[in-house]
Formats: structure tokens, sequence, C-alpha cells
């Protein structure tokens, strides 16, 4: 039999966390985190990783397992997390795969082979300097001569992806496909995919509400003792919500008003991307949060569905 791993994905704030833990306890499960913040150690109150107190008993892994200065791949996450559903199911439980990082959950629906991805540090570094200092164009025209194709379906500011197209090209000296035309769903498990949204006036006023609670629980605190560490804004992981907003601010580039209005924005924004992201997913059961007058009604659903699916779940 093929193993068995349960999926819950959704925007940020639509209330991932209670849903995946409560799911946990009734189906004997332990829950992987697919978030590519919570993955930093320091790194709490911004990403909204889930306390000790909040994990209940469940077991979470892929939590702080990296500090902020250090590398961490879709592909790394790929192979731990599949090493993970491995040790879960020798215990005889259910691994539950929790999060919002579309680029994670791709890597395990999808049969994506990173064993011949390039990392040529030095190489990478060299272009995200161009970037920076002669601009998104400058690095785009560079594609545009030598993957004339690649720079049709890459937006000039989108520069991680024309810096990963370039590197291809300068090492493998092949050009890009698009992945999504290429790639295969992965038959290896038995999946059961659950996506969480809420109506987005409701979802909204989550997200302004958990920022509000961010910064009272020590967000600014957070950061400056990041910043106190040595750790340079530079950083990938402080590229992330809630870090590069609060670094303005300590950095006197404007106010904390301002900086908390304009996380608050970028938020609505990235969990709008999130929703248009999971819906390319097929085969996604979707639970409107909204609809539902009671947690105890959402939970009776979900677990009918997904026990229907599963056939049986040990609970031994």
């Amino acid at each position: 039999m093929k193993p068995k791993v349960l999926m819950i994905f959704g925007p940020t704030a639509v209330g991932k966390t209670d849903t995946s833990i409560n799911i946990a306890q009734s189906l004997n499960g332990e829950i992987i985190s697919a978030d590519s913040m919570q993955i930093y150690h320091h790194m709490n109150i911004g990403t909204a990783k889930p306390s000790l107190e909040e994990q209940d008993g469940i077991p979470h892994h892929l939590l702080d397992i990296v500090y902020p200065d250090e590398e961490f791949s879709v592909a790394d996450f790929q192979h731990q997390a599949k090493n993970k559903i491995i040790e879960i199911h020798a215990k005889n439980k259910l691994p539950i795969l929790v999060g919002g990082t579309g680029l994670y959950f791709n890597s395990l629906i999808y049969n994506m082979d990173f064993t011949n991805t390039i990392s040529n540090w030095k190489l990478r570094s060299q272009l995200e300097d161009e970037a920076r200092t002669k601009g998104n164009l400058h690095l785009h025209s560079k594609l545009k001569e030598i993957d004339p194709a690649a720079a049709v379906r890459i937006h000039p500011n989108n520069v991680k992806r024309v810096i990963r197209a370039l590197e291809v090209n300068y090492e493998g000296g092949e050009n890009m496909g698009d992945f999504s035309e290429d790639i295969t769903l992965n038959n290896d498990y038995d999946f059961y995919i659950i996506g969480l949204t809420r109506d987005r006036e409701e979802l909204y006023d989550r997200i302004n509400q958990r920022v509000d609670i961010m910064v009272k629980q020590g967000l600014v605190e957070e950061v400056q003792f990041l910043l106190d560490k040595g750790y340079s804004r530079d950083l990938t992981a402080f590229k992330g919500l809630g870090y590069k907003e609060i670094i303005g601010y300590l950095k006197g580039e404007y106010s904390l008003d301002a900086a908390i209005e304009t996380l608050k924005r970028d938020t609505r924004r990235y969990a709008k991307r999130q929703l248009t992201w999971f819906r390319r997913y097929e085969a996604v059961n979707w639970y409107n949060l909204s609809e539902y007058p009671t947690e105890e009604k959402l939970f009776k659903d979900i677990l009918k569905e997904v026990e229907g699916h599963f056939y049986f779940i040990s609970n031994t």
C-alpha cells in the first residue's frame, strides 16, 4: 500500500494551525511544517510559529532546523519531508503536511527531481549584485540574449527566476523549460488534500488582527534581537513578511505605524497570491471556514471525508 499523507494548506491567518492540530489529535497524526519561514531559529513571532503550548502535544517537524544565515532550498525540504513521512509511518501514525508555501507542496505533489540542480553560489551572488546595482532590466536583457523563450515567460521583476534561468544556462548550457509543462503527479503517496479558505473580508480582518497581535507580542523586539546578533538585512530569511517591514522602521526609514500598515497590506496581497496558487491544484477538498457555525462541525466534516478516503486510520 502507498503511504498515506494528509495535506492541509491555505492562506496565512486562515486557521491552519488550530485545524491541523485538532485533526492530528483525532487521526493519530504528526505534523510536518510546509512553511518556508518557520524553518528558522529565533524567528517565532513574525512567522506565527506555533509554540509548544499551541502544539498541544502533537509532534511538529521541520520547525527551527536552520539559522537565518543558512541556506535551505526546496530540494532540502523535499528530502527532509520525504524522510519524515517514512519515520512517521514507521510509528503507525499519519503524516500531516501543513503550511502555506506552495513550492514546498509542489515538491511532493509532483515528481520534481532536484538532483541536477545547479548551486554555484559565487555565480548567484554575482548575479544578485548585478540586479541590485544595475537593475532588474539589465539582468533580464542578459537572459533575453541567451534564452529568449525563458525571457518571454519570466517577468523582469521576478529576479529570483531570472537568476535561476541564467544559472542553468551558464552552468548547464541548456535552456530552462517551464517546469509546469514537464512535471507529472507523484504517485508514490496516497494523498488527501485539504484546502482552507474564508470569505475575503473575514480573512483580511484576521490578517490585520494577527499583525496587531504580533506587534503586541514583541515583533519589533524579535527583529531587533536578530539584528543585534549580527544578521544582515540582505539575508533571504529577512525578505519574509514581518521582517523586512520592521527592519525598515528600525533603520529609521519610516515610522512604526507605517511599517505596520505596510505589513498588513502586503500580507493581504500575499494571502491572495497563495489562494491563486493553491486553486491551481486538482483534487483539492476545499473548506470555507466562514460557512461553519462551529469548529466541531468543521472537524466532523473533515474527519468523515478523510476517513472515507483512507478507509481506515489507526488510532493505536
